[in-house]
């Protein structure tokens, strides 16, 4: 059994409680979007205004974490998110929708924040074992997976407004998160002021390794995030699926979006990376089909469970190869194209999936995702007769 250090399982119990934000934005955003918007067809805003948000401040996070450390620039995050989580309770309570997005749009710069913990994991121990940290780190989102909305639900009624009291609970919760970032230990003298060393992004970018990478976390992330903001509306809107078995089918997802990673780890270690991600496009595939046959139940269920494994085996493989397309001194410049590239995909997905679904439909949605996965396997082949090439 791999033995990590203690700055691996610290990130992962505070991303679990840190990703909370994640599942209960998503169980609960479409149907307070739905409640509050002028209109149906931005009923899944809030939900796209979390990837957003994300999208917007990941590249502010890196360079921010480049200044000012890690440690640092988590506390800043949590505090963040914290008030996001209370701009949205107060904005249910006032019934203003636009107020709503804007807290959830902190809530995904803080998500930004959070992202970066992988990459902090892997910092603390040795190449062989950064895919297994990294894993580690993303097991974080089981708890999130069944908390988010098990708040949800359990503190709907709490206040006069609906689901005002889960966005009060969380803000509390990210108090707790900058409590334990305080323990944090990090590997590196932080925030040295120095320019960052080595090759310029361009030359970074010319290898095609890099863009494996950065493609099967993207596309992995986009077609993940496409799917998953229509399903409740999908479900619970549209075939008349109860809330009930529309939160189990989300926890089902997310759970299988993190669940992999007590394993993916040892697979890239066992088999590589390439073809656990090859194993995520199949994953993808098998998702589409089950979603386009039926849309009853146990559809929807297998559907995202597919749609979650998918999802970790792309990212935790995209994650894991990123590293070996960068030097010591390069890993921030790389790291921030990574994840502008990555959350500004799934920012895209997120905000087109709504009007995708209304406009054209459940098939329409699900066909459009087959061209993004012929995307991971064009760059992984280029990625491999590259390499060939070289040896």
């Amino acid at each position: 059994m791999t033995v990590l250090p203690f700055n691996v399982w610290l990130l992962m119990l505070v991303g679990s409680i840190a990703m909370t934000a994640a599942p209960m934005v998503v169980f609960t955003g479409g149907f307070i979007g739905a409640a509050l918007a002028p209109s149906s067809t931005l009923a899944t805003l809030p939900v796209a205004m979390m990837v957003v948000g994300t999208a917007v401040a990941v590249v502010p996070v890196t360079l921010l974490m480049q200044k000012v450390g890690r440690k640092r620039a988590f506390l800043i995050g949590s505090f963040i998110s914290s008030g996001g989580a209370l701009i949205s309770a107060f904005s249910i309570a006032e019934q203003s929708f636009w107020y709503f997005c804007f807290g959830i749009f902190l809530l995904g710069a803080g998500l930004a924040f959070v992202q970066q913990y992988r990459f902090a994991a892997m910092e603390s121990v040795a190449p062989d074992k950064m895919a297994s940290a990294a894993a580690r780190v993303l097991l974080g989102g089981l708890i999130a997976a069944y908390i988010g909305p098990e708040i949800s639900l359990g503190s709907k009624e709490l206040f006069a407004a609906p689901y005002v009291g889960g966005f009060v609970i969380l803000a509390g919760l990210y108090v707790g998160c900058s409590i334990l970032i305080l323990f944090y230990k990090p590997k590196f003298v932080e925030a040295s002021g120095c320019p960052a060393a080595g090759r310029d992004t361009f030359s970074i970018a010319k290898q095609p390794i890099f863009w494996a990478a950065i493609l099967s976390a993207a596309v992995g992330y986009a077609v993940m995030s496409f799917i998953m903001t229509a399903t409740p509306m999908s479900m619970h809107m549209d075939m008349g699926h109860s809330l009930e078995d529309t939160k189990w089918v989300i926890q089902s997802h997310i759970m299988a979006m993190f669940l992999p990673s007590f394993f993916s780890g040892w697979l890239i270690g066992r088999f590589g990376i390439s073809n656990v991600m090859l194993v995520g496009v199949l994953a993808f595939v098998l998702c589409i089909i089950i979603a386009f046959v039926d849309q009853a139940l146990m559809n929807y269920w297998a559907a995202l469970v597919l749609l979650g494994i998918g999802w970790n085996f792309l990212f935790v493989g995209g994650t894991s190869l990123l590293p070996q397309s960068y030097r010591e001194g390069e890993q921030f410049r790389a790291q921030a194209f990574n994840e502008f590239f990555v959350f500004g995909f799934q920012a895209v997905a997120s905000l087109s999936s709504g009007w995708v679904l209304y406009t054209f439909g459940w098939h329409t949605l699900l066909v459009i995702c087959i061209p993004l996965l012929f995307v991971v396997l064009s760059a992984v082949y280029c990625w491999k007769w590259a390499e060939r090439q070289n040896v």
